[in-house]
This record gives structure tokens, C-alpha cells and sequence, in this order.
């Protein structure tokens, strides 16, 4: 049997995706490193997203193991984007290196 749970309160909820959308928006203008920006905005954006996965999908009122299986798969990409950021800022791409060309006739 499901247990009695309190209706959660969504227009607070509202109140708290407002609050954020505005920091990120506010956050942009900031004078911080590109980087540093990105990663506010990362952070901004995964706690919004958790909002909205514990109230309007009622993940917090679910049982630890459905949260589990939630968090596993973003836990996974987590890690691979670590893994895998000293490969993408070690190797050029090929469309940042410029070729010269030759403007004399054959």
C-alpha cells in the first residue's frame, strides 16, 4: 500500500524555478571566466532540473531505490564528462587549423 503523503506545495515550487531562472540570467553578466560562468550555470541548471523531478514528478515521495535508479544514469554522465574533458581540451580540431592558400595562377 502507497502511504499518505503532504500535496506539495507548487506554487513555492514556482517561486524557487523563478528565483533560479533569474540568478542564471544574472549569473551571464557576471565578470568570471567562461568556464567559471559555465559551470554556475551547470550547477543552476541541475537544481532545477531537481526540483522539478522531486515535486512534479514526484520523485520525493517515491521509494529511495526509484530514486537510486534516477540518480545512477546522471552519476555515470557526470563521470564521463570529467573523463573525458582532458581529451577534449588536449587534442586541436581540424577546423581550427587554416590552410594557405595559393592565389597565383597555375
Amino acid at each position: 500500500m502507497t502511504t499518505a503523503h503532504k500535496e506539495p506545495n507548487y506554487i513555492g515550487v514556482f517561486w524557487w524555478l523563478l528565483a533560479l531562472t533569474i540568478v542564471e540570467i544574472a549569473v551571464i553578466y557576471l565578470p568570471l571566466a567562461r568556464l567559471a560562468i559555465g559551470i554556475l550555470l551547470v550547477g543552476l541548471a541541475l537544481s532545477k532540473a531537481s526540483l522539478v523531478a522531486l515535486y512534479f514528478m514526484h520523485l520525493k515521495f517515491e521509494r529511495r531505490t526509484l530514486a537510486l535508479i534516477a540518480l545512477t544514469p546522471l552519476f555515470i554522465c557526470v563521470l564521463l564528462v570529467f573523463a573525458l574533458l582532458p581529451d577534449l581540451s588536449a587534442t586541436p580540431h581540424r577546423s581550427a587549423v587554416t590552410s594557405q592558400v595559393s592565389t597565383t595562377p597555375h
